[in-house]
């Protein structure tokens, strides 16, 4: 199963990038996610997290590598704990070459499980949970990143 979401945003790329990797800022600023707590630090630029969040009214919970590379404009997450354990995560944070940001948002997911076909996994796992978990999530960052920008505009 294969997912991509893109969001065009009014704001520079590097505000994105910001609000994007500060995972454990999320519950504060995205009303979908329960908790995110940085289980390890492995320098600047990779630690565990644990995340939580909601699809509607249902309770969704895993733990993930984070990598951020903010020169390529990337941040990836391997889930390694919960169902989705084996899930990767992709995001690239871009400048459109107008002063915005382009913002595309990769999953990758091809779990084992034995007598689940993989079209089910892709509607329930792909179209159910995660297109809607990232959009909401990609919806409210444009919508922080902007109110940003144009409180921050002369």
């Amino acid at each position: 199963m294969e997912t991509e979401q893109r969001i065009q945003i009014q704001a520079p790329p590097g505000l994105v990038f910001a609000l994007a990797a500060a995972v454990e800022r999320w519950p504060a600023l995205l009303p979908h996610y329960r908790w995110v707590r940085v289980l390890e630090a492995h320098g600047e630029r990779e630690r565990l997290v644990e995340m939580a969040a909601r699809r509607g009214w249902i309770p969704v919970w895993w733990r993930s590598l984070q990598r951020l590379d903010p020169w390529a404009g990337q941040i990836e997450f391997r889930h390694v704990a919960g169902l989705t354990s084996g899930m990767q995560v992709r995001w690239t944070i871009a400048s459109d070459g107008q002063g915005g940001t382009l913002v595309t948002l990769w999953h990758g997911f091809w779990p084992r499980w034995p007598l689940v076909p993989d079209r089910l996994i892709a509607l329930v796992v792909g179209e159910w949970f995660v297109a809607a978990i990232a959009g909401r999530t990609l919806g409210t960052i444009k919508t922080l990143a902007e109110r940003q920008t144009a409180r921050a505009a002369p």
